[in-house]
């Protein structure tokens, strides 16, 4: 059984602004003190788990040590079929050094060209999301979240962030990017993975 957080303070270990209203928003509702580790001036730990799992464990612990608080991380990508699922765990790294994400959607879309990949069926993909949260204990909880769909050139909406834009979710005709962000964190990979992390330690 996982264990429950009865904390009344939380640092969500995220320097990215589009997680950290993604996040914030989700968070809304539960009567918790939220800092940011950007806004506390936390240190960005590298990265060099194998998995999404890993990296979030990482960066949640490396927060509990810089802060003494409970952590909440994040590591999340996209993980393209045809790519052999990448860009998967080097999702940020695709846009360089200056985080442009512009650059990361055409280079997905430059190695799918390569192979050929002009169909639908040949553009599927999924965005992953693990969340973890862990104690100063060393205690860790961690929740995975996928949501799937079909990627599209050019890149459509400037209300999401990272490779938003050229995700459309299966069911749905709009990119992530141009979808009201409020509609979007309800079916996002973040969502999913925030909702068990929800049920399995804030619900009574």
């Amino acid at each position: 059984m996982a264990r429950r957080f009865q904390e009344d303070r939380l640092v969500v270990a995220t320097h990215n602004p589009g997680k950290a209203r993604e996040i914030a928003a989700l968070l809304a509702p539960y009567d918790v003190d939220v800092g940011f580790a950007a806004e506390l001036g936390l240190p960005e730990p590298e990265e060099t788990g194998a998995t999404f799992r890993d990296n979030a464990i990482l960066k949640a612990r490396a927060a509990v040590a810089a802060s003494g608080l409970p952590a909440l991380a994040d590591d999340s990508g996209l993980a393209v079929d045809r790519l052999d699922g990448a860009p998967g765990i080097y999702s940020a790294r695709w846009a360089g050094e200056e985080r442009d994400f512009g650059v990361a959607c055409a280079r997905v879309w430059r190695e799918l060209a390569r192979r050929g990949a002009v169909a639908d069926a040949d553009r599927q993909a999924c965005f992953v999301a693990v969340l973890a949260l862990a104690w100063p204990d060393g205690h860790v909880e961690a929740f995975e979240g996928r949501v799937f769909g079909t990627l599209v050139w050019p890149p459509r909406g400037n209300r999401g962030f990272g490779y938003d834009p050229m995700f459309v979710p299966a069911g749905h005709a709009l990119t992530f990017g141009e979808m009201d962000p409020a509609e979007k964190n309800k079916i996002t990979h973040r969502a999913e993975a925030f909702r068990k992390l929800i049920d399995a330690c804030f619900r009574a």
